[in-house]
């Protein structure tokens, strides 16, 4: 979380001459983050305008005009140098304070970054061969299932298992990375390739846009407490937060939530199909950490997003009503479909920044500030974050060439997090890059052998926030 006072527009020489042609309407005019324009961001406390740039990535950008985007920007540019997007934006703004919870210059993240990047050479970071020969092997899964579940066969239920299996392994395998922009490498010859691929999350029940909003800000601010959206997605059914006993999010069935985990996760899909975030391409989560998606972009997205939804109910409606009519059979198949997707995606995700002594909130113990040089007032200001630091403590990593092979890499949620813009694929090449520097730095990182022993400790610690007293005790 970046801190803002408003913005001056200069219109002296602190602007570089190839700005000195500013929009007039915002000559002597004051902004603030909270009020930026829908088509201007936010980097290191300069504002800068998108619609004049032509961004090598692609439109997705645009999904974040108007916002603070200091911390996204940075962790997806992790070869870019101090300022080097000055060098390509219009400039139309420059705020007279700014600080940022966030620091990504530290000894841990130069060296570590150093290192990987001489396994991974930059250009080389996008989909492998294997990733691509992995992912079409899932799509060609995922079509001739729903080709059995739609012509052949017709549904049953054991295959509305396999077939929200084969969804889960699309959202695995497919669409997470194009949609982090980590299948094709950027350019405008290969945009479509992100582009095409990143659908899949719509085909499976999900929103690529709305995937975008939320997953890129919890990648920004992981276990963050007021930023990160994933943080309480689950409220008020489940809390992940280490809330304390007497804090009004904790409710009296949250001490039986290790027992409800699985029958809530399960749900997942229907909550997701049944929201009318959809309609408005605006994911609550990620707003009420105070994100913003009130841009033309976004407006222009939506009937897209609602004609993928309504095929994705078409598919897997639409074959159990067509043998079943409107029955329980009927609804029981198309339900077991999402419920064997949900439990899948959502237990993966769910263990990766939620387990025995994961960092719960690295901005809540802040190093000291400096003490002030010039006569200020320095009382409100404090020394920022180690954000690759953040990264690791936050997130664990699981299992070796099978989970890999099942989740595309994303067993490895340390590496992904660190680079998430570098394909999964590459996470467990990394691997023993990263844990050096980590053991180097006094940096944590938690590794489980084997994915059970995640689950385990996930479970303990949801134990621990639900009400185990003893343990919420020592959280007052």
């Amino acid at each position: 979380m970046c801190v803002t006072t408003p913005v001056t527009v200069h219109t002296s020489g602190s602007i570089p001459a190839r700005d000195a042609a500013m929009d007039v309407s915002l000559r002597n005019k004051s902004l603030s983050v909270d009020t930026l324009a829908p088509n201007h961001v936010c980097i290191d406390g300069k504002v800068f305008d998108l619609d004049s740039f032509d961004h090598p990535g692609g439109d997705s950008i645009h999904v974040f005009g108007g916002n603070d985007v200091t911390v996204l920007y940075k962790m997806i540019h992790p070869h870019h140098g101090p300022n080097q997007y000055a060098q390509k934006m219009k400039l139309v703004g420059v705020m007279d304070k700014y600080r940022c919870e966030y620091s990504f210059g530290s000894d841990f993240g130069k060296e570590m970054k150093r290192e990987v990047f001489q396994i991974v050479r930059r250009g080389q970071e996008f989909g492998t061969v294997g990733y691509f020969f992995r992912a079409f092997l899932y799509i060609a899964f995922f079509v001739a299932v729903v080709y059995r579940w739609t012509f052949q066969t017709g549904p049953s239920y054991g295959l509305a298992v396999v077939f929200g299996l084969a969804q889960a392994l699309i959202g695995l395998n497919v669409q997470h990375d194009a949609n982090h922009g980590a299948a094709a490498p950027p350019g405008r010859k290969n945009v479509w390739i992100n582009d095409l691929l990143g659908w899949g999350a719509d085909l499976i029940g999900g929103c690529k846009y709305l995937w975008i909003q939320k997953h890129w800000t919890h990648h920004a601010y992981t276990n963050h407490a007021e930023k990160d959206p994933d943080a309480f997605a689950a409220e008020p059914f489940l809390i992940f937060r280490e809330y304390p006993a007497s804090h009004p999010a904790r409710q009296w069935y949250h001490k039986y939530q290790t027992l409800l985990f699985l029958p809530i996760i399960a749900g997942y899909w229907l909550s997701s199909v049944l929201s009318l975030e959809v309609a408005k391409l605006q994911d609550a989560g990620a707003m009420s950490a105070s994100m913003k998606f009130e841009n033309d972009f976004v407006a222009r997205q939506r009937k897209f997003t609602v004609f993928w939804c309504i095929v994705h109910l078409v598919i897997s409606l639409g074959p159990p009503l067509r043998q079943h009519g409107l029955t329980a059979t009927a609804l029981g198949q198309a339900l077991t479909v999402g419920a064997a997707g949900s439990l899948f995606l959502g237990c993966l995700f769910s263990l990766s920044h939620n387990f025995v002594n994961a960092e719960r909130d690295p901005t809540a113990v802040l190093a000291p500030p400096p003490p002030p040089t010039d006569g200020s007032d320095n009382a409100n200001t404090t020394a920022p974050v180690c954000w690759y630091k953040a990264q690791v403590e936050t997130s664990c990593a699981y299992g070796g060439f099978v989970s890999g092979a099942l989740t595309g890499g994303l067993n490895f949620q340390v590496e992904h997090h660190l680079f998430p813009r570098m394909s999964s694929a590459w996470c467990p090449f990394i691997a023993p890059t990263v844990r050096r520097a980590c053991a180097k730095h006094n940096v944590t990182y938690t590794y489980y052998p084997w994915l059970w022993q995640n689950m385990a400790s996930m479970m303990r610690y949801l134990h621990v926030t639900g009400g185990n007293t003893d343990a919420v005790t020592k959280l007052e």
